[in-house]
């Protein structure tokens, strides 16, 4: 199948390592968002050399790194309302890395809405009561508004009302910038000429094309009570915090109706939940018109509530009035920072330079403001310090020549504190070993050894036995013994000693004869098995001890 490219536009910012791309939500899979590797100045077959690759997060990317051409391109589906609802603009964060050296590069990925949701209203029907001639033209009926997942000018929606001699439609703006429809009686209804209305409020949105939705009115024309209840407020505004307990009271709502009797008796009922969630959030008592907290607050999920109270009298048909109510959500300090090691690269050679990179790990907190704002730092102290990257990233890096003789691991913790009021803290540890290098030669515990031996002393007897330390591992801190050939006398060290190499033992390999050489210099050498190897000499002086072993001549 032909790859489907998009002309998209990428932006990218060369100081701070971050590449933004734009694709159109429910782009087919296989979609090219970016040149990727040629954005990050990558050669041909270097991002498949380098292991271009996107680095796994919490949720999933959607997105996928060609191995062969390191273009970025769509996986699944990307379905913009998923990812973020209603939030603007809906921004993926990627983590891209690349290995030799080990490099992270920052990716933003804008996933922009298309119209592909259309307006839906509450319900297919809404019912109204209407009395006759009581009710005067003019009077305003709030219509439940249609809803659209949809963001921008696809979610902008506009009213129209079918054609009508006696209803028409107003539309308001709220304080949130919402459009509310309201059906305005236009002409004084009469019931036994029309019993009932029947209308359709159609609502549209502003893309292109437009999508519409309709909710069909049905309006009953009843007769009697003639006083609808009044608020003594149009809009009662709560805050209350995230931690606010279930069942507390978060306020009350008052209607008062100026008929007299059962049609002055009014009871109270929710009628509109915006968002749909404030169903389990609020009730109210249909009595005390007293509005109760039944669900529990987060501040993450929904910080703002819209609700629409109506104050319904007993009358023979009842009438109704209508008030707003709006919760307001206030973050409290509930999320504890996270803390996620997302790459870790060790050992960490003990000759690795200062600036080294040993781990790539992401900070976040879910609350807003000081509550969400973190500081993160490395305990105990020791040679790695953290730098930031980018908002909630950071690099452990080393800032300390380390030397694995000392200390061969470490135990490291990353800390993070938010900003709240009590703080709340998280740690992740991590475990640094150190790999060795051969930076250690092997050392005599004396520069000269002194070794006395009777002349005429068999051949093969053990003379002394040295020993040279090396701190290092493995091959680099193994040590092999030999003469060195560049000492004195070296020419003739093999007709009088010999050195085991594995044990440093001293061996006669000749006969010793005091009348002829009384003191032997020898240099012995010990060197490791590291590569390049290093090694250290020390000297052997070998005295002759005389016996009588030669008659007085005459």
């Amino acid at each position: 199948a032909a790859v489907r490219v998009l002309v998209l536009q990428a932006a990218w910012a060369l100081a701070g390592g971050q590449v933004r791309y734009s694709v159109p939500e429910e782009a087919k899979a296989g979609t090219v968002v970016g040149r990727l590797a040629q954005d990050l100045g990558l050669e041909a077959g270097e991002a498949e050399a380098r292991r271009l690759r996107l680095v796994a997060q919490g949720r999933r990317a959607s997105v996928e790194v060609s191995g062969a051409s390191g273009a970025l391109l769509v996986s699944s589906r990307l379905d913009r309302e998923e990812l973020c609802a209603k939030s603007a603009p809906c921004a993926l964060r990627l983590e891209v890395l690349v290995e030799r050296p080990l490099r992270v590069f920052h990716v933003e990925l804008e996933v922009t809405d298309i119209n592909d949701n259309a307006p839906i209203f509450p319900a297919a029907r809404k019912n109204l009561s209407i009395a006759e001639l009581t009710t005067l033209p003019g009077s305003r009926f709030p219509l439940e508004g249609a809803s659209d997942a949809d963001i921008g000018a696809n979610a902008q929606l506009s009213y129209t009302l079918s054609p009508s001699e006696y209803f028409s439609l107003d539309l308001q703006k709220s304080h949130e910038g919402n459009i509310e429809p309201e059906l305005v009686l236009t002409k004084s209804l009469d019931r036994e000429t029309i019993p009932v209305h029947r209308l359709v409020l159609t609502a549209s949105d502003g893309g292109r094309p437009s999508l519409t939705g309709t909710m069909e009115l049905v309006i009953s024309v009843l007769d009697v009570n003639d006083n609808m209840p009044q608020f003594n407020q149009s809009v009662y505004k709560v805050q209350l915090p995230e931690s606010a307990a279930v069942g507390m009271l978060v306020t009350r709502v008052n209607a008062t109706d100026a008929d007299e009797g059962i049609n002055s008796e009014v009871t109270y009922a929710v009628t509109n939940f915006i968002p749909p969630s404030g169903r389990d959030v609020i009730s109210v008592n249909p009595n005390t018109g007293e509005i109760h907290l039944t669900g529990a607050l987060d501040f993450e999920e929904v910080n703002i509530f819209d609700f629409r109270i109506k104050a319904i009298d007993q009358g023979t048909p009842p009438l109704s009035g209508h008030c707003k109510v709006v919760l307001e959500v206030l973050d409290v300090n509930d999320n504890a920072p996270e803390v996620w090691v997302t790459s870790l690269s060790v050992p960490v050679a003990e000759d690795a330079s200062v600036g080294t990179v040993v781990a790539l790990l992401s900070v976040s907190d879910r609350d807003s403001g000081e509550n969400g704002r973190v500081r993160c730092w490395v305990w105990p102290a020791s040679p790695f310090g953290l730098e930031a990257t980018f908002a909630g990233s950071y690099s452990l890096v080393l800032r300390e020549a380390l030397d694995r003789e000392r200390v061969s691991e470490y135990e490291v913790e990353v800390r993070a504190e938010d900003g709240g009021a009590p703080a709340l803290r998280a740690h992740r540890g991590l475990r640094v070993p150190v790999s060795d290098v051969n930076d250690n030669a092997p050392a005599f515990a004396q520069a000269v050894y002194t070794v006395l031996a009777r002349e005429n002393n068999a051949a093969g007897a053990e003379l002394a036995r040295l020993w040279a330390r090396d701190p290092d591992e493995a091959g680099n801190g193994r040590v092999s013994y030999s003469v060195w050939e560049g000492g004195v006398a070296a020419a003739s060290s093999s007709d009088v000693i010999s050195v085991n190499p594995d044990t440093g033992e001293i061996h006669l390999t000749g006969a010793l004869d005091f009348e002829e050489v009384s003191i032997f210099d020898f240099r012995i050498e010990a060197r490791d098995h590291g590569t390049p190897s290093l090694s250290r000499h020390c000297s052997v002086e070998l005295e002759v001890l005389d016996v009588n072993d030669n008659a007085p001549e005459v």
